[in-house]
């Protein structure tokens, strides 16, 4: 039961990550017991522990729905994501490998050669390495724990992070972003990589609305 039912979260959790579940979206249970080949009740335990995490809402006569966060919530969770995301970044700076440095420059280059080559197109693509980006940061930070965290947040706002490179000139400005923040990685200044990585993620509010109406 415990292998099916986390089978079924892997299931709900990519549907988000790739942007088939959006917030708000409807979680049909049928296509995933026929899918999976399980019955309901790893289903429904699925479904209860992502309740728990905060990423999907039971709603009566409804069923299950793609946490959509309000204003408030959303600036909210944004707050403890940036804080989050620039402590990874402190971290990374005072603990980064030769290993880990190497994998970081390689998708650091990723996304500057996206943005020199396709500029604001392919949004959806660049998405995909801005999130290996985060994840290289993220576990170069040694802490299990924080890297945890970080996902689960992340996946709360992953429809608006995504959104948010169809922007004109989003995709430059990240990648910028990217690379003056491993080049503070690189020089171990944990203190400014910290800074900088919290400003990245962060929205202003006006920006937050825009999104929140774009996927209203």
């Amino acid at each position: 039961m415990a292998n099916q039912t986390d089978t079924i979260i892997t299931a709900v959790l990519d549907r988000i990550e790739s942007g088939h579940l959006n917030p708000g979206d409807l979680i049909d249970e049928a296509p995933l017991i026929r899918d999976h080949n399980v019955s309901r009740t790893p289903v429904r335990e699925a479904l209860i522990q992502l309740e728990t995490a905060g990423l999907i809402k039971r709603l009566p006569r409804k069923g299950a729905v793609v946490f959509k966060p309000t204003l408030e919530e959303f600036l909210a969770i944004l707050e403890v994501h940036a804080k989050l995301e620039g402590q990874a970044a402190g971290l990374a700076a005072r603990r980064l490998s030769q290993s880990y440095a190497a994998k970081l420059e390689q998708v650091t280059k990723a996304c500057e050669d996206h943005a020199a080559v396709l500029g604001d197109a392919e949004p959806d693509r660049y998405y995909q390495l801005n999130m290996a980006y985060h994840a290289r940061v993220a576990e170069a930070a040694g802490n299990p724990f924080l890297l945890d965290m970080i996902k689960t947040n992340a996946r709360k706002l992953m429809a608006y992070y995504r959104a948010r490179y169809h922007y004109k000139g989003a995709i430059a400005d990240s990648a910028r972003d990217h690379r003056a923040i491993t080049a503070l990685i690189l020089n171990r200044d944990a203190e400014a990589a910290e800074a900088a990585m919290a400003r990245h993620v962060q929205f202003d509010q006006v920006t937050a609305m825009d999104l929140l109406a774009a996927l209203g």
